[in-house]
This record gives structure tokens, C-alpha cells and sequence, in this order.
């Protein structure tokens, strides 16, 4: 190996903890840095409690010219802050961490949960009430317009789903099934997704009235023309359902709720409110099997949960509200989670019960589930993440030499 090689490895190994190579190990300027026998990578304790990590197996290791290692077919990088998620919460907390000079690396997902990159907002045909689109926008081009700007602040975007995280110590580990990343925080934006049956009529595309009639969120889209001085079904039964159905009384003519039961699951309060509105009807006992129309819904169809039978019921909307699913499965027990699953924060705050770790958007708002009250969460995650990075400045130097350093031993070989 040559001397300068030698060097810049021994001051790797400082930062990133014991690195034992096999004495065979062959160095020279025509191939990359690479071993075909099994190298063990272990990061030790340093003084201050830093790089605490499992031994990790590595087989063909190899130091690449852009400073990142590969491992396979993996490569594995090393920034300030990662990002999960590419909605508004993501996408503004990548903005204002390059703006920061973080460089944070962003995956946004590829197809994660069903959904394209940029989550639920890509879903959503017209967005009317996000400011600045006065004539309104479709919520696929305002994701692109995040992303553009993301980038062009300077964060790096990979699409790619997270697979896996290890956030049980420092520097927390991200991958997916191309790549690794060495992260001294992490910013969890992965959203929670809308919970939708399926039923002839119900979904995207040819003989679906998808965002043509039906929604799963009132607040989004029932103040749009189609919905005004109509009748609207929502189906339902806990609080979300009803809370659904008295916004939608401020525009539709008729509130119908669906509800496969005789008896609610809401709140005793919502309740009683629902029930002293005029303009909503309950339809006990009864299930929506088919939606039906032209270019938009005009009619549904309902089946009896008790004798089977059927009838027609015209709406000019319908919209399921029967819970979201947070998209927190890939973290595996590791972080705080309330009882349905969603990201607990400390109050006021971004922070989770995970020192260094973010979480931004609806994996831990249950109640708003806005994209404008998403992207100030994601304000608050990088806000929030720059100021602990300032205050665990060794463990971000740390990351960075190891960049530095790898990429030294490259260009020495």
C-alpha cells in the first residue's frame, strides 16, 4: 500500500472505528480499493460515547471516486441529516437543511405503500387551498415543484424506499436495496395513508371515480364546485367520519353516513352534534359495493349488512373516512409510537423519543392532515435538527472527515 494510502486509512479508521484488513489485501491505481474476502467493519466507542455499533460483515468493499463505499451492490454515504419522505413535510425540510448547509440526502420513495414519490398529495387532482395558487394546482405538479426546489437548494435525492433503519445508535444507518447511508440525524416525513375500500368504481384510471367524485379527505377537496348544493355520502363510523360529515354540511345539500353498524364508535360529543344536523342522514346497516357515473360519480350502490339487499343512492361525492395508516412499519418497534401506530413528538416540537431523530408530517399529525400544516412540521424538523446537529457538532466533524478521509485514500491509490 502506498504510504499516502496507509495514511489517509489509519486516519479512517479513527473516525469510523477499527477497520481490519486481510494482509493479502492488494492496492494499486487500476482497480478500486476492493477485497474479495470478508472484511470486518466495527466502529468502537470513542470517549465521548460516539460511533457505538454492531459489527457489521462486509464483503467486497469498495471506495469509490465520488468518497462513497460500496458494498455489492450497495453504496454507502455519510451526510448531517437524512430524510425519509418526499411530501410537503419532506421536501420543506430539505429546502431549509440545504439552505443550512447540511446537505441533506432525501429518499423519496419508490412506489412506497402504492403511492408515487411525493405520497398522498400526488393524488390529489386539483389543490385549491395550498397558498400562492391563487387558480389552483394539481397536487402531482406542486410535488414536482418541491422537489425541483429541493434540488436545487442542493439536497440529494435518491427514489428509493427505505427498507431498513438502525437508530439505536450513533451515526443511525439508512438503507434501501441500493445504498447505505451514515447519518447523524434523521428526519422521518413518510406520511400516513388514507385507508380506502375497494369496490367496482373505486379506483384511479378507466371505470374509477378516484378524485372524480371521491375522496378521502373532506377538508381537501369538499369546498370544490361539483360537491356544492349536492348530496355527498361518507362512509364511516368514529370521529373522523362525523367530523368529515359536519364540514361537508357547509357545501353539500344532503350528508349521507354510511355505516355498516347500528351504533357509532365516535365520541359521545360528535355524536350528538351529527345527529341534531339537519342536513345529515344515517344509513345503518348498509355497505357502498359499486360507485357508478360518467365523467364524475353520480350514483352509488348500497347493500344491506343484514338481508342483502340492494338499492341505488345518488351522490355527486363520496369519501371514505375510516382511519390512515402511518407509514412507520420500517422502524420496527425502534422509536415511540402511540397506540395506532403513528410518531409520538415532544410537544411543541419535532423532537421523538429517539435523541437525534426527527419526525415531521402526518406520521405524527393525526389530527390536521394538511399539506400546509405538513410542510411547516417539516420547517420545524430542520429548524429543529440543525439546532441538536450545532449541539453534537464533534459527532457532524466526525462524519465529515470520514468523507473526507475515503475519498483521500481514493485519490492516493
Amino acid at each position: 500500500m502506498h504510504a499516502a494510502g496507509r495514511q489517509s486509512l489509519n486516519a479512517l479508521c479513527r473516525y469510523f472505528g477499527r477497520l481490519r484488513w486481510p494482509d493479502t489485501l492488494q492496492l494499486n491505481a487500476t482497480r478500486p480499493v476492493t477485497t474479495s474476502d470478508q472484511t470486518t467493519l466495527s466502529n468502537s466507542l470513542d470517549r465521548k460515547g460516539l460511533f457505538l455499533r454492531k459489527e457489521t460483515r462486509m464483503t467486497e468493499e469498495t471506495v469509490t471516486a465520488n468518497g462513497s463505499v460500496t458494498n455489492g451492490f450497495k453504496s454507502l454515504l455519510v451526510t448531517p441529516v437524512c430524510i425519509i419522505g418526499s411530501g410537503p413535510a419532506g421536501h420543506t425540510a430539505a429546502i431549509y437543511a440545504a439552505r443550512a448547509q447540511l446537505k441533506p440526502i432525501m429518499f423519496e420513495g419508490l412506489l412506497a405503500n402504492g403511492i408515487a414519490a411525493g405520497g398522498q398529495l400526488t393524488t390529489t387532482t386539483d389543490v385549491e387551498n395550498y397558498p400562492g395558487f391563487p387558480e389552483g394546482i394539481s397536487g402531482f405538479e406542486l410535488v414536482e415543484r418541491f422537489r425541483k426546489q429541493s434540488e436545487l437548494q442542493g439536497t440529494t435525492i435518491f427514489t428509493e424506499t427505505v427498507e431498513e433503519v438502525d437508530l439505536r445508535s450513533r451515526p443511525f444507518r439508512v438503507r434501501s436495496n441500493h445504498r447505505e447511508v451514515l447519518a447523524a440525524s434523521v428526519i422521518i416525513a413518510t406520511g400516513a395513508i388514507a385507508k380506502r375500500l375497494e369496490f367496482p368504481g373505486a379506483g384511479i384510471g378507466d371505470g374509477g371515480f378516484w378524485q372524480r367524485g371521491i375522496s378521502a379527505c373532506a377538508v381537501c377537496d369538499g369546498a370544490a364546485p361539483i360537491f356544492r348544493n349536492r348530496s355527498i355520502a361518507v362512509i364511516g363510523g368514529g370521529d373522523t367520519a362525523l367530523e368529515e360529515a359536519l364540514f361537508l354540511t357547509r357545501y353539500a345539500s344532503r350528508v349521507y353516513v354510511v355505516h355498516r353498524r347500528d351504533t357509532l364508535r365516535a365520541s359521545k360529543i360528535m355524536q350528538k352534534r351529527a345527529f341534531e344536523n339537519p342536513k345529515i342522514e344515517f344509513l345503518w346497516n348498509h355497505v357502498v359495493v359499486a360507485a357508478r357515473g360518467d365523467t364524475l360519480l353520480r350514483r352509488i350502490t348500497l347493500q344491506s349488512t343484514e338481508d342483502g339487499q340492494k338499492r341505488e343512492l345518488e351522490v355527486a361525492g363520496l369519501f371514505f373516512a375510516i382511519g390512515h395508516t402511518p407509514a412507520t412499519a420500517f422502524l420496527n418497534g425502534q422509536i415511540g409510537l402511540d397506540e395506532q401506530g403513528y410518531i409520538v413528538t415532544k410537544p411543541g416540537t419535532t423532537h421523538t423519543s429517539v435523541e437525534g431523530v426527527f419526525a415531521a408530517g402526518d406520521v405524527q399529525d393525526k389530527r390536521y392532515r394538511q399539506a400546509i400544516t405538513a410542510a411547516g412540521s417539516g420547517c420545524m424538523a430542520a429548524m429543529d435538527a440543525e439546532r441538536w446537529l450545532q449541539d453534537h457538532e464533534d459527532e457532524v466533524m466526525a462524519l465529515d472527515r470520514l468523507s473526507q478521509d475515503t475519498e483521500q485514500m481514493m485519490k492516493a491509490t
